[in-house]
């Protein structure tokens, strides 16, 4: 690793240490960011849509990594820091069977009210439809994550290892939300 990457990766730690709650909120936004870039990119509009970039920025930032900061808290507090693999597999079912519904149901209708601007008849519509393909993918796909994050992960980088998973499995959802096929611009 470079020197300059080994110094970012410092400030960056002793960022993540000082102001954990802070840290994580950004790391999440940023990354949410990038993950729209990209999915932007896939689903082939040529011209960037900073709106929609800035608002699903606005959504890490605000929801994704304060709610990550606060749930792997909660987490370590219910099972005491546990981490046989009993405790992690708890963890993993409670998390699944609470947390991801709730997240991808309130992503799915955040971008639809919010990034979208549709009203919430077809919002509601949009989420009756797609919500259960998206939720069954995520349960092939999220445990494994949320096993590797509660066995392997310190507390301090869970949010960070799950926000930079997360931008991957956004682009997955934030293609299966939109609305409409948008005009490349």
């Amino acid at each position: 690793m470079s020197d300059m990457a080994k110094d970012a990766w410092r400030k960056y730690l002793i960022q993540l240490q000082a102001h954990p709650l802070r840290t994580k909120a950004i790391t999440a936004g940023v990354l949410a960011g990038c993950s729209d870039a990209i999915a932007q990119k896939i689903s082939g509009i040529k011209k960037l849509q900073l709106r929609r970039l800035l608002l699903i920025m606005l959504y890490g930032f605000a929801y994704g990594g304060p709610f990550g900061h606060f749930l792997h808290k909660l987490m370590d507090i219910i099972f005491k820091g546990k981490k046989d693999k009993t405790t992690v597999a708890k963890k993993v079912l409670l998390e699944q069977l609470t947390s991801s519904p709730w997240n991808n149901m309130f992503f799915m209708m955040y971008y639809g009210l919010v990034v979208e601007g549709r009203p919430w008849g077809l919002v509601k519509s949009k989420v009756r439809k797609d919500y259960p393909t998206v939720q069954l993918t995520a349960w092939k796909f999220w445990p494994i994550v949320g096993w590797i994050n509660y066995q392997y992960m310190p507390l301090q980088f869970r949010v960070v290892f799950h926000s930079f998973v997360a931008s991957c499995w956004a682009i997955f959802l934030n293609l299966k939300a939109r609305s409409v096929t948008v005009k490349a611009d």
